[in-house]
Formats: structure tokens, C-alpha cells, sequence
């Protein structure tokens, strides 16, 4: 009986020692039922010794993962990291870890104290500056061999529609030799303008000493200071706007620093400003210094050609340092030969060399078309008698009763630009009678042999002085012979 007995005293003690083991332990480890809170997220950050736009950032936090976001839309993953900071400005850096029970995530506010351009890689500062490799900078000057490389148009436009320039078709007003150099470090801006400035005429008072620029507005002699700069941002649908301290600018001055970009490339930029007081929106395109543009490879054709002014026509017109070209006037005199409505009014004012001109855009095959024709009437209210003191040594200096055509070859594979003059065709018709309309016609079938033409030339009351005259030309076409 003893030998039970015991063996029933056994099962309540080990019952009891069961459940002392099943209670909960005293113990130091963290609780892994609570959450992280954003207390519990704590960082520490130290920018470099040498460059202070790049930060360290180390989590002190307990956690098996780290995920950070530096405020300038870039990201990191790690205990520590590096933040870059290119630009000035102030910075949420925020930290979020990870750990058994959940996750916080905590913030700290840094302050980045100036710029450092040489980190950026903005491919469009790259394209104006050259990059942080280019420690120079990027030197850009006026397309002056290509035409429409200044103009006019509405300001609510995109394009010079009043006034395109033609190549070379400001020189002489400090316009060509002014050179502008973007460099990265530090957003610096050099204008080097070689002399003289070209000013609107709507700002005479701009600068002191202006005079006429030739061809019409104002040029003046000014050196822009040194230590200028610029500034290139990006607004809504990517448009870009360029901005240079007073007192420099850019191109022709019209009381304006801030011009819309209409193209950067790395080898062409298109800017659009806006003069204040007329409300015009002027334009300007600029290559980089040293760049030649890649010849182009036109085709040789014949087309006809056809304008009557009286409706549209299939040319476009362009005009060289001419005072006016009217292409719809009222026909001075609806009589005779021409009964027209509407004719072109040919306004040649101070220069030496005005004229207009039709570039084709292919080399003239002059064995299909060869003959141009148009109306010309010469009033008698000009003055025809006065000489010029200021002529050039071979011209007669006086306002001629002549039309000339011309053709250049401008453009394409072996264009000459400014220099085609050198090898032109010409064909002078004189008029001898003023007040009334007459027929004139040019043959260009003697040069036949020649497939490099490209651009016709009407200059009217000769070339090489300045004395002003106004003309009407009326039904000009190019044709083949009858």
C-alpha cells in the first residue's frame, strides 16, 4: 500500500512544476509585439571635407533595413549612404526602417549652401556650356552665313512672319562679332562684344553714344563687366528659359534678359525675346564659335515660277537690308500694260546693296527654264540726278532707271554664301520711261552650262550708294522660252 500511496503524491508535484515552467520569463530583450515608432528613427549626416554638396548618412536606428529619400528626387538603401545636393536650397531627407514588428520612418531638414555646378548633368546645360568638362565654357555667336538667323514676328507667334533676315544682312552693326560664353562653374556669363552693340531704335536712350546702324536702328560702343552670369530653367511641357544679368544680353538689345528657347541643340540654339515697348517678339540663332554648318546637298531642277500679287503665288519672298518690301499695294497706276489691283511695292532706302530675292531650294536647271519676266514701273518723283558722296569708287552713285536680276549660286555643296556675287549671272534692263508700266524680260539661256544656281536676285536703281528710291514690279515669272 505504501508503494501507491507515493506514487499518487508524485503526479501533483510534477503537475506544479509543469505550470511553473509555462509562466512568462522575466527577460531585457526588446518587446517584438511593438511597433517602431518615429522616435525610435534617429540618423546622423556629415558632408564631405572637400565638397560639401556631398552628405554621409548614417542610420542609428535598430533595423534590419533602411531606405532613405534625400528630398532632391534620388534614393538610397543601406545603413550608410551618400546624398548628392548639385543645387543650393533646403532639403527633407527622410529615413524609414524596417524591423520584426513594422516599420516608422522619421525626417531632418538639411541646408545645402550654394551650387555646385561641376555635379550637374543636365543634358541641356551641357548643350549651352559644354558640360563640366568644358572648363572654358561654350563660346556662341550669331548664324550669320544662314538665312532667317534674325527677325521679327507677333509676340504670340513662333516665328519671324514680319521680317527674316537674309545671310549676312546685318553686317556692319556690331551684331556679327559680339560672342557670348556660357560656362557651368559657377553659372558664369561673358559677353565680349568686340567694339559695338546693336540697339533697337524703340531704346535710343539705352546707350550713350548710339548712331545709325546701317541698314536702320541704332549701334553704339559698349564693353559689357565682367563677373555676369545665367541662369537656364525648365518650366511646364519642358519649355526652357534663358536669362543673363543686367546689364548683358543677347543679340539685337530691346530692353529685355529673358528669351524663350525654341531649340537647343548641340550645335544650334533658337532664342525668342520680347521687347517691352513694342510688343514684338524677335528672334535670334546661334551656333557655337568655329562651327561650319555641313553643306547641303541640293537637287537640279526647273519648276515654274509664279507671282501676280494679286493672289498667292508659289514663292517665297526674302529681302536683303531693303527699307520695304510691300508685296500686296495698291497698283499706282491700274492703266495700260497692268491693270492689276494689287502689285509689289520695292522700297530701297540708305544701303548700298538692297535687294530681294527668291532662295529654291535646288539648283536651276536653266536648259528647261531660263527666261523671267516682270512688270516694272519707276515714278518720276524719284531722284534720279542726285550722286552719292559716299558711293563706292565703281559705281555710278546715283538712283538708276535699271532693273537687274541675278543669279547666285548661294547654297548647296558648293554655295558660296556671301561670296556668290563672285560668280553670279546678271542680266541690267534699263527703263527710260517713268509713270507707266512696262514689260521687261530676262534670257539666262547663255548660261545654260552652269547647275549651281540657286537663288534669283531683283535689284532695283543699281547697287553701291545710298540715294533712296520706290518702285512697283508686278506678274513675275520664271518660264520657259515661248
Amino acid at each position: 500500500m505504501l508503494r501507491i500511496i507515493n506514487k499518487y503524491w508524485m503526479v501533483p508535484v510534477l503537475l506544479l512544476f509543469a505550470f511553473t515552467a509555462c509562466e512568462p520569463q522575466v527577460t531585457s530583450a526588446p518587446d517584438l509585439a511593438s511597433a517602431p515608432q518615429s522616435e525610435n528613427v534617429t540618423f546622423e549626416y556629415e558632408p564631405d571635407a572637400e565638397n560639401p554638396n556631398v552628405i554621409q548618412f548614417i542610420n542609428t536606428s535598430d533595423s534590419f533595413k533602411a531606405l532613405w529619400d534625400f528630398g532632391n528626387g534620388t534614393t538610397a538603401e543601406g545603413d550608410t549612404v551618400i546624398g548628392e545636393f548639385p543645387l543650393q536650397g533646403d532639403y527633407t531627407v527622410m529615413l524609414t526602417i524596417f524591423t520584426e514588428s513594422g516599420q516608422a520612418m522619421n525626417t531632418q531638414d538639411i541646408t545645402i549652401a550654394e551650387t555646385n555646378a561641376l555635379m550637374l548633368d543636365d543634358p541641356n546645360l551641357n548643350m549651352l556650356t559644354g558640360g563640366a568638362d568644358d572648363i572654358d565654357g561654350k563660346t556662341w555667336v550669331i548664324d550669320s552665313t544662314q538665312a532667317g538667323h534674325f527677325g521679327v514676328g507677333p509676340a504670340d507667334g513662333n516665328w519671324p512672319e514680319y521680317y527674316s533676315a537674309a545671310p549676312e544682312d546685318k553686317s556692319g552693326t556690331g551684331l556679327y562679332d559680339d560672342k557670348y560664353t556660357f560656362t557651368l562653374d559657377g553659372f558664369s556669363f561673358d559677353m565680349e562684344t568686340n567694339g559695338h552693340v546693336f540697339i533697337n531704335d524703340t531704346h535710343p536712350d539705352a546707350f550713350a553714344n548710339a548712331i545709325p546702324a546701317p541698314g536702320g536702328d541704332l549701334m553704339a560702343p559698349w564693353n559689357a563687366p565682367d563677373n555676369q552670369s545665367f541662369n537656364l530653367s525648365e518650366g511646364e511641357n519642358e519649355t526652357l528659359t534663358l536669362s543673363v544679368s543686367d546689364p548683358s544680353f543677347i543679340g539685337f538689345y530691346n530692353g529685355s534678359r529673358t528669351y524663350d528657347v525654341i531649340e537647343l541643340t548641340e550645335n544650334s540654339m533658337i532664342l525668342k525675346v520680347i521687347d517691352p515697348v513694342e510688343n514684338l517678339a524677335w528672334y535670334h540663332t546661334l551656333i557655337p564659335e568655329g562651327y561650319t554648318h555641313p553643306p547641303e546637298i541640293l537637287p537640279y531642277k526647273s519648276e515654274e515660277l509664279i507671282d501676280t500679287f494679286d493672289e498667292d503665288g508659289n514663292i517665297s519672298w526674302a529681302t536683303d537690308q531693303i527699307a520695304d518690301f510691300n508685296e500686296s499695294y495698291d497698283n499706282p497706276a491700274p492703266v495700260g500694260v497692268n491693270t492689276s489691283v494689287k502689285v509689289a511695292k520695292y522700297t530701297k532706302g540708305e544701303g548700298q546693296f538692297e535687294n530681294v530675292y527668291i532662295d529654291l531650294g535646288y539648283e536651276l536647271n536653266l536648259n528647261e527654264r531660263s527666261i523671267i519676266r516682270l512688270k516694272a514701273y519707276l515714278p518720276s518723283y524719284n531722284d534720279y540726278q542726285t550722286v552719292d558722296p559716299n558711293a563706292q569708287s565703281w559705281a555710278p552713285g546715283n538712283l538708276l532707271q535699271q532693273v537687274e536680276v541675278k543669279l547666285h549660286n548661294v547654297n548647296g555643296e558648293t554655295g558660296l554664301g556671301g561670296n556668290s556675287w563672285q560668280t553670279q549671272a546678271n542680266i541690267i534692263q534699263p527703263v527710260n520711261q517713268t509713270d507707266t508700266w512696262v514689260d521687261l524680260e530676262f534670257d539666262f539661256s547663255g548660261f545654260s552650262d552652269r547647275e549651281d544656281f540657286d537663288r534669283i536676285i531683283i535689284q532695283i536703281g543699281g547697287e553701291g550708294h545710298g540715294m533712296p528710291g520706290i518702285f512697283f514690279i508686278d506678274d513675275f515669272e520664271l518660264t520657259a522660252a515661248n
